[in-house]
Formats: structure tokens, sequence, C-alpha cells
């Protein structure tokens, strides 16, 4: 098979005991069968014991794929932060991990890994693409749209940077700027959920209701199973007083995922809006079961204001 990587660290000398060589071929070549079958177990515990006899860049590689696919991300953190170590002039490392540390929203880290990537390749449009999705977490707005302007410009096609902007633009209240990008990305794919619901949020906040819950419906009708969707709908009807309806559609919203604890806290607000304190109070516990760190959202009056776009893609 060919290597990906150099198998060992330069300057480190081959093991002398024959044994453990073989022993260590064998666990590495087990795991990639393992691997390649779907045994995804067994053949983390061979790339453990691989590297247990002998450091290889190689199996380093191989598991730190695996915790990843796992959610194991402190050891995979650990493995990639090793490989930058060891080939620190390898691009798809940093790229990697760059990815797993805005997992675990290390946004400095983060952004460090992708500059990295940029003095190793100054034209990689997704390398700016993860600095700009960095600096968002800094919550630097101005340098995240720079650096998908950038990402944009190497990359015309670049759907997903495209539709990052235009969240980030609608942050900034730039909403004509906005739907620029967001109806470039419609034109490749007019069935973009995550584009349609952006717009539809703000068609809502410029006061076009009407198109806001066209855009709505509309991902309701290509995914019945979109519940963002039917979020934003109960979200809307609340504002416009059609509280009936919108405890309707956050029956729907609540249906699809009995664990949301926006589509309770939601349809709670409008139960109380409505008259029903006692089942407004049942939606309200069942939120703060669901997620306890909303319990400064939420002041006994549940007159808080409707959920920013910048949540709808959790970027």
């Amino acid at each position: 098979m060919i290597k990906l990587f150099k198998s060992l660290l330069k300057g480190k000398e081959e093991p002398s005991n024959n044994k453990e060589q073989k022993n260590f071929e064998i666990l590495k070549y087990d795991g990639m069968r393992a691997q390649r079958m779907g045994r995804i177990d067994y053949a983390i515990k061979c790339f453990e014991g691989a590297l247990n006899i002998q450091e290889d860049f190689e199996t380093l590689h191989f598991l730190s794929q695996l915790y990843i696919q796992t959610a194991i991300l402190d050891k995979a953190r650990k493995l990639l932060e090793r490989m930058a170590e060891l080939e620190s002039e390898l691009p798809t490392t940093f790229l990697t991990l760059a990815n797993v540390y805005f997992m675990l929203d290390e946004y400095n880290l983060m952004d460090e890994a992708a500059q990295k990537v940029i003095q190793l390749e100054n034209e990689n449009p997704l390398a700016y693409y993860l600095w700009a999705k960095a600096t968002f977490g800094l919550k630097d707005s101005i340098n995240t749209i720079a650096h998908l302007t950038k990402a944009i410009i190497l990359k015309e096609d670049f759907l997903e940077a495209y539709l990052m902007r235009a969240e980030v633009l609608t942050g900034m209240q730039q909403y004509s700027e906005a739907l620029k990008d967001i109806e470039t990305v419609l034109q490749h794919h007019p069935e973009e959920e995550n584009a349609l619901l952006l717009r539809g949020k703000i068609k809502e906040t410029t006061g076009h209701a009407e198109d806001a819950e066209q855009d709505y419906r509309l991902v309701t009708d290509l995914n019945p199973f979109n519940e963002h969707a039917y979020i934003n709908l109960g979200q809307l009807f609340i504002a416009q007083k059609k509280l009936e309806e919108a405890i309707v559609i956050l029956d729907e919203a609540i249906e699809l995922n009995p664990n949301s604890a926006q589509a309770f806290h939601e349809r709670g607000r409008a139960k109380l809006l409505n008259g029903d304190k006692e089942g407004s109070a049942e939606d309200m516990k069942n939120a703060l079961q669901l997620k306890p760190e909303n319990i400064e959202k939420i002041n006994g009056q549940f007159n808080n204001q409707q959920q920013k776009t910048t949540d709808i893609f959790g970027l």
C-alpha cells in the first residue's frame, strides 16, 4: 500500500527488536483492515497498540481520524498537535486541527492553525473560510467578512462562504448585502434550506411577514423534518398575535423533536400570551430541564425576543 505520509519520525532509530517491529506492523495493518470493515472500536485498539510500540505518522493520522469520527476530540487534538510537530510543513494537518479546535470552541488556537495553513498555502480558500469561523467565534465580525470575501475571491462557487457571510452581514444589520449573498446561493441551489430560513428571517425583520412565511413554509414543504422552519413560523405567528396558529405549529416542532428546548420555550411563550398559564409553566419547565443554561432567558414574563438569525447555522 502506498503510504500517505512518512512512517517514522526522522532521526528515530528503527526498533532493534524484530519481534516488536512485526507486532507493530500486525497491529497497524489489522487496524487498517478493521477500519475498512467498519469495526471502529477494534481499529482504535489496534492503532493505539501500534503506537505504544512505535511512533508512526501514518498511524497517528489514521487514529486521529477515528477519534474525530467517534467524537473523542481531546485525544484527536493531542495526536494532531503531535503530527504538527513532526511534519510542520503539511497543510492538511493544520486544516484538520483547525476543525477540531472549532468543535472544541478553541477559537484562538483555531485562528493560529488557519493562519499556519495560509503561511504554507496562501491561495487556499478553505483556510480563509476556517479563519473566518475562528474570528467569528472571537466576535470579530469585520475580519470575518474580510476572510470570507478572500475565500470567495479564491473560489467563486464557495457557497458555504457566501452563506456564512450572509449570516454575519445579517447580524450586522446589513440586510441588502446579506440578501445578495443569499440569492447567489439560491441561484445554484434553489432548495438550500438554510439560505431560505435566513432569507425568511431577514424578510421578517424588515417588515415583510408574508414573504417570510412563504420562505418558512417552503422549507417545511421541502423537508417536513426541519424543526427550525416550524420554530421560525411559530415565532412569526407569536409576533403577529396569531397565538392559536403558533401553538399548532410549535406542537409539530415538538413532535418532530421532543428534545427541542427552544420549541418548548416558544410554545410556553405563546400559551402564556394566550392565557394558558398552567400550560405555559409546564412548557417552560420542560425547556429548562432540556437546557438548564437558558434559565437566565426566562424572566417569569416570557417576553424574550425571537432567536437571533446568527443561531440558525450554529457557526
